[in-house]
């Protein structure tokens, strides 16, 4: 038997969350669906712990339907550490 996960990747945080990317414009990312397109694909630095947590927290707000709040903290703790919070 197959297990079928659904995600919401319409959840929205409260207030959106600025990053600037490199020399790039300053992007607004209103919720967790964003944020992990960020970290997966334009993210300048994959090493650091806050990386890992940022990715998890919001692969968990969209698939189990966690907290979309700790999913965003743990973002902007993310951005800080990689220097590209807005």
């Amino acid at each position: 038997m197959e297990t079928v996960i659904e995600a919401d990747s319409d959840i929205r945080w409260k207030g959106p969350v600025f990053i600037r990317i490199g020399n790039g414009f300053c992007e607004r990312v209103g919720g967790p669906k964003a944020a992990l397109e960020a970290l997966l694909h334009r993210w300048p630095s994959q090493s650091q712990p806050e990386y890992a947590a940022a990715k998890y927290r919001c692969a968990d707000a969209i698939i189990h339907h966690g907290s979309a709040e700790f999913a965003r903290r743990a973002f902007i703790e993310a951005a800080v550490a990689a220097k590209v919070l807005s």
